[in-house]
């Protein structure tokens, strides 16, 4: 019976779960020990961390949310991947990950008014709606 109110979503380095407790648990694919999860209060914390990092975030950035050691890299990776936060990868060496507006990444010396025009040529192209290229594993 709990299997059916927790559900885990697969990606390339990492995985998310919603748990029947309404916690999130980033994990990284393919690791069985606590060592290798995040655990938040739920889906909204995770939310709130990624809200407070700057446009462009490393690990080091996410060590200020109180992550140390393999865990931040994880988290990285995670918003990388998962299509809820809007951010792209940047660089694998050293890991950095950039927030985009409508699918671009951010310009911060854009005005305003260049952003809006941006975002509304990027609603009117068309997409593939794949994030970095990947798509959630099967369950």
């Amino acid at each position: 019976m709990s299997n059916a109110l927790t559900r885990t979503t697969e990606y390339v380095h990492t995985t998310g779960t919603h748990r029947e407790d309404d916690a999130y648990v980033v994990a990284r694919r393919g690791a069985d020990s606590a060592g290798h999860e995040k655990v938040f209060e739920s889906f909204e914390a995770c939310r709130g961390v990624y809200d407070e990092l700057p446009e462009s975030f490393t690990a080091s950035d996410v060590e200020r949310s109180g992550l140390t050691g393999g865990r931040r890299h994880m988290l990285v990776w995670h918003y990388a991947e998962h299509p809820a936060f809007d951010c792209e990868l940047a660089s694998r060496q050293p890991l950095t990950v950039e927030k985009t507006v409508e699918g671009e990444a951010v310009d911060e010396e854009a005005t305003d008014d260049e952003r809006a025009a941006d975002a509304t040529a990027s609603a009117n192209e068309s997409t593939t709606g794949d994030h970095l290229g990947v798509m959630p594993a099967d369950d």
